[in-house]
């Protein structure tokens, strides 16, 4: 097949800037086709999708994309370095994309990729200067922030790479690259009118913080998401099946926690240093989310830390759990593909025969003798059974088992 594009994505929801990156990349890497490794119902910065991961995978279909990929889980809410090891382990297994494509602030492959050799390297006056910082109280982000400053002296560019969060992304995927000498080339995109936390609204083009902010507010988001995106949106929103952030399940969440003991909360992923009394003394006196996080977070942990937590909670996902994803190659879980998708799955499967490639949950859970694999896809299922207590409407179970790959 002639020149295959990768994409990592959340598509929160799928927007005219999400469109656009897809089709500057096809442009500039001359690909014909795209895969798009996307995670599902919950999100990286420990919140939820607004909408189901079917949607989701219709809406990146409909604006032409021609496979999607789940990012299991477990690498989905995880930490960038997890997020994305999981995502480019899917994507060069596959054995047939040339490229991954992804935006950042900087819009540069090699400031990115000097900080990602750093990082994968680890050199001695670096660990120590992480390690400095560490002891002075801060979070591992910032910590490290810092020490890439030091290391590199004081030019500006690196000072302020890892004060953004696509960049952060970016130097993980490059990392990533490097760590499983991967033949796929990276190309980096400048994030065009609108940050990744930004509310403005530039050139119909909003960043999907916004535009989730937008749909709480009830506001009309037609120029800023594509014609599909805006169809699919109105249809969940009708059918009460919108879910605007992790707030919904604060009643969940606050239960979870007060009925876990203080060593369940802490063989929970990212609690350490005693971190499990502080969140048990919140939760008895929370009422909402917000409150809860606001007791927690601290100049060390951070509120994104502390959210994937609670979800880590919500979910029932230990550090054994997240530990196991670290050194599991996962599955290729199918949620849709197109015409050209049909074809780049034969061309996958041909490629690479033993590849466990997944169209059917109930198929894969009756014959897989993997554990591991078997303990991913079961935190898969039951993250759409929790995610749709959120609906207002049609809160069903199983949904793994019984939705179609959508099929466009």
């Amino acid at each position: 097949m002639n020149g295959i594009l990768g994409i990592i994505s959340e598509y929160n929801p799928f927007h005219n800037g999400h469109l656009l990156h897809l089709q500057d990349s096809k442009k500039l890497t001359h690909t014909d086709f795209t895969i798009a490794v996307m995670s599902g119902n919950f999100v990286q910065r420990g919140d939820t999708s607004i909408v189901d991961k079917w949607t989701k995978a219709e809406m990146a279909l409909k604006a032409g994309v021609d496979l999607v990929i789940e990012l299991p889980t477990l690498y989905a809410i995880s930490s960038a370095e997890n997020f994305a090891e999981g995502a480019i382990r899917i994507l060069n297994s596959l054995g047939i994309v040339d490229y991954v494509s992804f935006g950042s602030e900087i819009g540069e492959i090699s400031p990115l990729n000097d900080v990602a050799q750093v990082l994968y390297k680890e050199p001695k006056e670096f660990s120590a200067l992480i390690s400095k910082q560490l002891r002075s109280g801060l979070s591992y982000p910032k910590a490290r922030e810092l020490a890439i400053q030091m290391y590199f002296g004081s030019s500006q560019k690196y000072t302020e790479i890892l004060e953004n969060p696509n960049n952060i992304l970016g130097i993980e995927y490059l990392k990533a690259l490097k760590k499983y000498k991967s033949p796929i080339r990276p190309i980096t995109l400048k994030r065009k009118y609108s940050d990744y936390n930004s509310a403005d609204v530039k050139s119909g083009i909003a960043s999907a913080t916004a535009i989730r902010t937008m749909l709480q507010n009830n506001k009309n988001i037609h120029y800023v998401v594509p014609f599909e995106t805006y169809e699919l949106l109105e249809e969940k929103k009708k059918n009460e099946q919108i879910i605007t952030s992790l707030s919904v399940f604060s009643k969940e969440i606050i239960y979870t926690l007060r009925k876990m003991t203080l060593s369940e909360i802490a063989s929970l992923p990212d609690v350490s240093e005693g971190l499990e009394n502080k969140i048990k003394s919140a939760v008895n006196t929370s009422n909402t989310l917000e409150d809860l996080i606001s007791k927690i977070k601290s100049k060390r942990y951070t509120q994104t830390r502390i959210q994937r937590i609670l979800l880590y909670a919500l979910l029932n996902i230990s550090a054994k759990d997240m530990n196991m994803s670290r050194k599991q190659m996962p599955y290729i879980r199918v949620l849709g593909f197109n015409k050209h998708g049909k074809k780049i799955i034969s061309a996958i499967a041909n490629n690479n025969p033993k590849l466990q490639i997944i169209v059917s949950v109930k198929k894969f859970m009756e014959n897989n003798t993997d554990k591991h694999l078997h303990t991913m896809m079961s935190k898969d299922i039951f993250a759409t059974n929790v995610y749709t207590l959120g609906y207002g409407n049609g809160s069903l179970a199983n949904l793994d088992y019984t939705h179609k790959v959508v099929e466009i």
